[in-house]
């Protein structure tokens, strides 16, 4: 291989393994955090109007936000009351699972002060950890590729 393509090759793997794998740490976070500190509700699955929205695995969501205690400068408090629309972070299976039909109640926890910050709770959702260990592998991979390359070049 020559050095030029090596070390571009190497360059763009390391670059995708390693942003991989911060994103896979920020979404498991964000996962984590939320279940923790956010407010427990019951949301409904939507039907999707467009194609893109019907091919994206995370299904659009619908739930109420009761006001806030205190307003928009409050402890806690969102200063926003009534229907939310969003889509669950954290969890990103290749497709969407049959469970998640329009019409299908789902239990989430939400973000008090972001609404729209919502993640699906624990018990709706199975192999997460599978998820999560795939997405790392595959970030690992890319990084350990990419570093090889470049000490090949290097060395």
């Amino acid at each position: 291989m020559d050095t030029t393509t090596a070390t571009v090759g190497g360059l763009v793997l390391a670059l995708f393994g390693g942003v991989l794998l911060l994103w896979c740490a920020a979404e498991v976070s964000l996962r984590l955090r939320v279940r923790r500190r956010g407010v427990p509700a019951v949301a409904t699955v939507l039907a999707e109007e467009n194609v893109h929205g019907q091919l994206d695995s995370a299904p659009l969501l619908s739930f109420s936000v009761p006001p806030s205690v205190g307003g928009p400068g409050g402890p806690g408090g969102c200063g926003i009351a009534g229907l939310v629309l969003a889509r669950p972070r954290g969890h990103t299976p290749l497709r969407r699972p049959d469970r998640f039909a329009p019409g299908a109640s789902v239990r989430i926890c939400y973000d008090p002060r972001d609404p729209g910050r919502v993640v699906l709770a624990p018990g709706e959702i199975s192999r997460v950890a599978v998820a999560d260990l795939l997405w790392s592998t595959l970030g690992v991979a890319c990084l350990a590729a990419g570093a090889g390359l470049l000490a090949a070049v290097g060395g």
